[in-house]
């Protein structure tokens, strides 16, 4: 940059501001990806608006094409966006830690005194509120990404292809992608331009006064992926290498569950579940079960379960200070290809927004996201409203159905709560996440 600084650089967000943001996101990101990229969009492009709702929804389309959790990877993405390498790790861990310190903290009472109802009472009123947040980051992002006939029509085979056909979440996408590539101009529409009275992104200021900028980040950022790939492979080769026991099969199981775990953590948890318990006999399936349950109702990604399997894997190998190394080494073979994949990745990507064809491949992605987060949205809807929900199989259709008479009065009075306070008393997102999170947890040790 030149010393004559651009003139957004004066209203450009503070690293220090950045990290405040990011360390909020990470503390608030209940609910699993489609809540945790509802926040994010609400935090950094509608309150903020530091990025733009084209440059976020084309890094959350690259996301969507990765394994591993969806919602850490764009957090990396914009980390680097705003602020280089040094963001993007920032971005990054800061998404994770907080979620997986409360995760090694329930792990340990879980391991101790084998159940935490406290906890869960305590975040019962947040996942409700999650639901609304999810509703709403739906609505918003369906309004900005839908432009056109065909839009509307992938999003909605997106959706159905997903909860009615079981169709595997990459295949889903890259259909997407293929049909946009393809057709580009059914969805030039919808390339994510800003609405007339939008306020203008801050980044995009900066990026017009200093065009040199993402070329500046991109050097720095191979070097960075570099070194996250060797952060992983480096340890994990070591260790089997070595025939490291317990520690060289919970950093090699792990690391193939980073390489596969397209769509979210539900994509794998079956495998996980299977493996864990027969296979490697590291946990029964009630620990499973409740590892996912402490998953659900912490922040950060739902990957952190395998964060608990890690734990008890090692647990017997040296008590609590096992255990926490067992976590540690799980969510470094987890999480480190995470940074990986964007610092190698994201300067290609950024490079693709004046290419028609991929532009368009990448709008209908943004087409389909709109359908994948309508699908998580309801399967996360029925699990915090019905306490009772059947898969029901009618030839090649699946469908998730709630047991009607297992409707729970009290979530369904806390995201009504959470919905009066989120629209049309327009609260902001934290104060309604505290209000309906302490009515939760009074009405849990009430009743």
């Amino acid at each position: 940059m030149s010393d004559a600084m651009p003139a957004a650089a004066t209203r450009f967000p503070t690293y220090r501001e950045a990290l405040a943001v990011w360390f909020r996101i990470g503390c608030l990101s209940f609910g699993g990806p489609a809540a945790q990229i509802a926040l994010m969009h609400r935090e950094v492009v509608g309150d903020r608006a530091w990025v733009s709702e084209r440059r976020f929804l084309h890094a959350l389309n690259f996301c969507m094409l990765l394994p591993g959790p969806e919602a850490q990877q764009l957090a990396i993405y914009l980390g680097w966006l705003l602020h280089g390498v040094k963001g993007g790790f920032a971005a990054g861990l800061l998404f994770v830690l907080p979620g997986a310190a409360v995760m090694l903290v329930l792990s340990a009472i879980y391991a101790v005194a084998g159940g935490v109802p406290v906890i869960a009472a305590l975040f019962f009123g947040l996942k409700c509120a999650v639901l609304v947040v999810v509703v709403e980051a739906l609505l918003r992002v369906a309004r900005r990404a839908l432009k056109g006939g065909a839009a509307y029509a992938l999003a909605a085979a997106a959706f159905l292809a997903l909860y009615a056909f079981d169709v595997p979440f990459p295949f889903v996408v890259l259909a997407a992608a293929v049909v946009g590539f393809l057709a580009p101009a059914q969805f030039s529409a919808g390339l994510h331009g800003e609405r007339q009275g939008d306020r203008p992104a801050l980044l995009d200021a900066m990026l017009a006064e200093d065009p040199g900028r993402i070329a500046r980040l991109s050097a720095s950022a191979r070097w960075a992926g570099l070194a996250s790939l060797a952060a992983w492979l480096v340890p994990l080769g070591l260790l089997v290498a070595a025939d490291a026991g317990v520690w060289a099969d919970i950093a090699w199981f792990f690391s193939k569950m980073a390489l596969v775990t397209f769509g979210g953590a539900y994509a794998v948890l079956a495998y996980v579940a299977q493996e864990a318990v027969d296979r490697y006999g590291w946990l029964s399936a009630a620990d499973m079960l409740a590892g996912l349950g402490l998953a659900e109702t912490t922040p950060g990604p739902l990957i952190l379960v395998l964060q608990f399997v890690g734990f008890l894997a090692a647990l017997p190998h040296g008590g609590l200070i096992a255990g926490t190394a067992g976590a540690a080494l799980t969510l470094l073979v987890t999480f480190a290809p995470c940074f990986a994949w964007i610092f190698l990745g994201a300067p290609f990507v950024e490079r693709l927004h004046g290419q028609r064809a991929l532009a368009g491949a990448l709008a209908a992605v943004t087409a389909a996201v709109v359908g994948v987060i309508a699908n998580l949205a309801l399967w996360f809807g029925l699990r915090v409203l019905f306490s009772t929900v059947r898969r029901v199989t009618l030839g090649p259709v699946a469908l998730d159905l709630p047991d009607p008479r297992s409707l729970d009065p009290s979530a369904l009075a806390l995201a009504l709560l959470a919905a009066l306070l989120l629209f049309p008393l327009k609260q902001g997102i934290l104060r309604t996440l505290g209000v309906t999170a302490l009515a939760g947890l009074a009405l849990r040790l009430v009743l």
